[in-house]
């Protein structure tokens, strides 16, 4: 039930954001984005979770995110600290995973599909980078590992099938959000990458949010 209390106000929070976006009404849309990320920072420290590197590791990366959102909300001159708080959120989370799994199974065959899928989002990119080529370069990098390390937890017998999944979800869909966000940076800005981006990270982010409760 109290999974109810968060998820419809978070649904509420997100159309509304994406309404405010429609209307390009930056300064509401930056306190509804603070409120709905404040909320999924709010979803883990509400969990049930045995004390562990792993909820401290998600639990920083999240709060990191949550500054990226703000610093992405304002003026342009504050995007490379939005870049920063979430390159950093990604460093957390995958010291989170490998709290959780051994490095070994890090490299696998559906790990290197997000490599790959990685590298050609990256030469998509690169005739628009310009002086940012390599702060996204290394970004690109470590959130391609963090989705590695995401799988390598979904690969472990260990861990309850729910925790796995919601792990691996959570992570895809933050992953599958950044390009909406590349795409509206580098190639073609509109609210469309707003559209399909928006509720792709905030349901990476909810997700990874609950995945406490449901560890053991």
């Amino acid at each position: 039930m109290i999974h109810l209390f968060i998820i419809l106000p978070a649904a509420l929070l997100l159309a509304l954001l994406l309404f405010q976006e429609k209307k390009e009404n930056r300064k509401s849309a930056l306190a509804t984005k603070t409120l709905l990320s404040l909320l999924f920072v709010a979803t883990a420290a509400i969990q049930p979770h045995p004390p562990s590197n792993f909820y401290l590791c998600l639990f920083i990366g999240l709060v990191l995110c949550l500054a990226g959102d703000v610093f992405l909300a304002l003026p342009e001159k504050f995007f490379k600290a939005g870049l920063i708080a979430f390159l950093l959120g990604h460093v957390f989370y995958v010291l989170g995973f490998a709290a959780l799994t051994k490095t070994a199974p890090w490299v696998s065959p559906g790990a290197l599909l997000f490599f790959i899928l990685s590298a050609v989002v990256f030469f998509w990119l690169r005739p628009r980078l310009g002086a940012m080529l390599g702060p996204v370069l290394v970004y690109i990098a470590v959130i391609t590992i963090m989705v590695a390390a995401a799988w390598a937890v979904f690969r472990e017998p260990a861990l309850p099938a729910s925790f796995r999944w919601l792990i691996l979800t959570g992570a895809v869909s933050f992953y599958l959000s950044d390009i909406f966000v590349a795409r509206n940076k580098f190639i073609r800005s509109g609210f469309r990458n707003r559209l399909a981006g928006l509720p792709l990270y905030y349901l990476g982010q909810f997700l990874l949010a609950f995945s406490p409760g449901m560890v053991g």
